[in-house]
């Protein structure tokens, strides 16, 4: 009878260790994935500063959503390459013109994927970038996007972005 006893005390004390253990991993991979969805919404919000900052000419929205070093990399559908931060704040006086306006945009079909280390992330969407100049719509319709951020200093910025049209 008493070994019985310790038998079942034993056999309780494992479950009870198993149980617990179980419920912590499940909370432990609950909180990574809240974790990881909150990082992928600020990302999304990041990716969408990239172009949304032009509706109020948001200059310091614009440049501290990129990186600000010479890594930075942006191809264009046309094949103009910019390469650097200092080369895309030059390129950006353009729209300090007043009779370059924000009309809308959109992103659509977006992907984003986060390391394990959770330090970097690449992206894939679709992007409409209307804008008036001089009076006439200009921009890129049915743009394919792709791109990849680093979390730097704590914040997320884009480190590298590719624009590109589909064949017909």
């Amino acid at each position: 009878m008493k070994g019985y006893n310790n038998m079942e005390h034993s056999i309780r004390s494992v479950l009870l260790i198993l149980s617990s253990s179980l419920i912590i991993t499940a909370c432990e991979y609950q909180e990574k994935k809240i974790k990881k969805e909150v990082e992928i919404q600020e990302i999304s919000r990041v990716i969408d500063n990239a172009i949304g900052w032009f509706k109020t000419k948001d200059f310091e929205l614009s440049y501290n959503t990129f990186a600000q070093d010479s890594n930075l990399l942006e191809v264009h559908p046309d094949g103009e390459v910019v390469s650097g931060f200092e080369q895309f704040r030059k390129n950006s006086e353009i729209y300090k013109n007043p009779e370059f306006l924000y009309v809308r945009h959109e992103i659509w079909d977006q992907k984003i994927n986060l390391s394990e280390s959770g330090t970097t992330a690449w992206f894939f969407c679709m992007l409409n970038d209307i804008s008036t100049w001089k009076g006439k719509q200009v921009g890129w319709e049915n743009t394919r996007w792709t791109g990849t951020l680093e979390k730097r200093d704590g914040r997320w910025v884009i480190v590298q972005q590719h624009f590109s049209f589909a064949c017909e």
